[in-house]
Parts: C-alpha cells; sequence; structure tokens
C-alpha cells in the first residue's frame, strides 16, 4: 500500500487523495484510521455538526464510529463522488471483537497515476432533508450522474 498515493489540493473539496502511480482494479489502498469512538459518544459531541457540511467521521459498526478527527491518516481526505473508483469495506475481526473491526479502501476499477481516489459516503441523516441541508452537503464531484448532494434519501 505504501507509495500509492499523495495527499495535495483537489478541485473535488480541499484536499484530495491521488493515485501516486497506476492502480489495479480489486486492490486495497489504505485503511481508513482514526480514534474509536462509541456511537452514544458521538452523538453529544458531535450532534451540531449536521449543519457543517463536514464529517471526519465513519461507521464502523453497530457500537463503534471511527473519528478521523483524531489520531488518522490521509484516507479522511478521500473526497465523495457520485461515480466512485473506489469503496470502503468493514473486515470484521475473526475473534469477533468489535473494537479490532478495521475500514479498508478497495479500487473498484483501475485508476490512472493522478487521478483522484473517490468514494459514495453514504451519508443518510436522521432529520428532514431540507433544500437547505442538501445544499450544505452539496457534492462537488462533477460527474454526469452527479446528485447535487452528499446525502442519501432515508431508508
Amino acid at each position: 500500500m505504501s507509495g500509492n498515493t499523495v495527499t495535495r489540493r483537489s478541485a473535488i473539496h480541499g484536499n484530495g487523495v491521488f493515485a501516486a502511480k497506476p492502480l489495479a482494479s480489486g486492490i486495497e489502498v489504505m485503511e481508513y484510521t482514526g480514534r474509536l469512538r462509541t456511537h452514544a459518544y458521538i452523538d453529544k459531541v458531535y450532534s451540531d455538526t449536521v449543519e457543517s457540511g463536514h464529517t471526519f467521521l465513519f461507521t464502523l459498526n453497530e457500537r463503534y464510529v471511527v473519528d478521523g478527527n483524531f489520531d488518522s491518516n490521509d484516507a479522511r481526505w478521500i473526497n465523495h463522488s457520485c461515480e466512485p473508483n473506489c469503496k470502503p469495506y468493514v473486515i470484521e475481526d475473526p475473534g469477533k471483537n468489535p473494537k479490532l473491526d478495521r475500514i479498508v479502501i478497495e479500487t473498484l476499477r483501475d485508476i490512472d497515476q493522478g487521478e483522484e481516489l473517490t468514494f459514495d459516503y453514504g451519508i443518510r441523516l436522521d432529520c428532514r432533508q431540507t433544500a437547505r441541508l442538501k445544499k450544505i452537503w452539496a457534492c462537488r464531484c462533477g460527474a454526469p450522474t452527479c446528485t447535487g448532494t452528499m446525502l442519501k434519501p432515508k431508508r
């Protein structure tokens, strides 16, 4: 995995992660790391961030969230796209310890050197998705099929 990516400014948003060399389809590019938090902690500490349109939180499993604001790596800079070239996967601990589950980012297709890595954030908010919230969580991926928002419909 080392040497596969480089982080720099992105045309999509802020920083981005780019292929430092051609990457084949189906390879693990990097793990998404950060401080492990309970859902209750996240709900308490980050409850007012819905209005920010920005997050480094990644649901790991039913008990934990990976908080990329602390102890994280460059995976937190991978931007959202409506036509992603990567996908996150949770690898469950063989011993069934939820604290040892991991999130890895894998390529969905061959990626050219210099191409930005992206995945679909799949953000679902518990509150009503108003036009204002959709604008706050605007998608800037530029894909022909862009929905204009990173938010997914409520289930």
